[in-house]
């Protein structure tokens, strides 16, 4: 009886999850049959327009190249609501799987199945530590994205005051190597100091609250570096909470369109942007040399750009989208 209940529940979250993205251009095959031709994007949450922006990359190169593209995605950055969704998808047994697993360790062995089932594997934004299990890991040099957020906030603050790192969840292999990256440059600015890396476990009233706790303590803040969305959100209205809003310094992650909004209307200084699309698009093509036998590139790295106020129009290509 225990086990029913498991199944049913699991069922209930697999067609959830894969109903909300259907809206953006998703679906969810029921058959149970081998096709090497169907691939399935199976991105970190649902309805983000850096997922979006991944997705419709790859569904426009999955066309291109005679391939079906299929996602589902988790209604939450959550490990446990991903696991069955993938489970669900290696049961349907596509040629090859392009997902962002949304944690470093705790993915790893609903992936290493999904392997052993013969289902190609290709890491897309974010990775598991362990590199034995996917084919192929497509994502941004974070690190470098973190030390391009430290290279921007110091300009916006003039090479001196204090830092606050404002992160989603410890264990998310993208956001930990922003804030690697962003302390490691920091050295180089002996004008500048770190009150460390805070955790908002992608909740932006959480987020605030540590804003409010950080001014508090240390009167002096001159700047933060948001790792994503929720947490420059968060920042964001923290500072506005103390009227501080512009007076301390915000560099947010991505560029989705209220992060883009926020920026035009000066909430925020400054974005570094990502190439969600590209990420997509070398995803498809990756899992499609797996299928056919050609060499596939392990590790591939796309580019980010520092966005100010001032760059807005020139860099609108960068900025995410909703729907395709």
């Amino acid at each position: 009886m225990r086990s029913v209940k498991r199944a049913a529940v699991v069922g209930a979250v697999v067609l959830a999850a894969a109903s909300v993205l259907a809206g953006c251009g998703g679906s969810v095959s029921n058959s149970g049959s081998t096709n090497t031709k169907n691939l399935v994007l199976i991105p970190g949450v649902a309805n983000e327009p850096f997922y979006i922006s991944m997705q419709c990359g790859a569904q426009t190169e999955a066309e291109k190249l005679g391939y079906h593209l299929n996602t589902q995605a988790p209604t939450q950055f959550d490990a446990s609501l991903q696991t069955p969704i993938l489970t669900g998808v290696i049961a349907n047994k596509p040629g090859a799987i392009l997902i962002a697993p949304t944690h470093a360790t705790a993915m790893a062995a609903p992936m290493q199945q999904a392997k052993n089932a013969g289902i190609k594997m290709i890491e897309v934004d974010t990775a598991l530590d362990d590199q034995s299990i996917a084919l192929s890991s497509i994502s941004s040099d974070n690190i470098a994205g973190g030390k391009l957020a430290a290279q921007t906030l110091a300009k916006l603050v003039g090479d001196k005051g204090s830092t606050l790192v404002i992160n989603t969840k410890a264990g998310t292999s993208t956001t930990d190597q922003r804030a690697q990256g962003f302390g490691d440059e920091l050295k180089s600015h002996p004008g500048m100091s770190s009150l460390g890396v805070q955790y908002n476990n992608n909740d932006a009233a959480v987020a605030a609250s540590i804003v409010t706790a950080t001014l508090a303590a240390h009167p002096d803040l001159a700047g933060i570096f948001a790792t994503n969305l929720s947490s420059a959100e968060g920042a964001a209205t923290g500072l506005r909470n103390a009227n501080k809003l512009g007076q301390v310094k915000i560099v947010g992650f991505d560029a989705s369109p209220q992060q883009v909004q926020d920026l035009k209307a000066g909430t925020i200084q400054a974005l570094i942007a990502q190439d969600p699309g590209t990420i997509g698009v070398d995803g498809v093509d990756q899992a499609v040399d797996a299928l056919t036998g050609k060499p596939v590139t392990r590790h591939i790295q796309t580019d980010m750009v520092s966005i100010t106020q001032a760059d807005t129009d020139s860099m609108s290509k960068y900025f995410y989208k909703s729907k395709c």
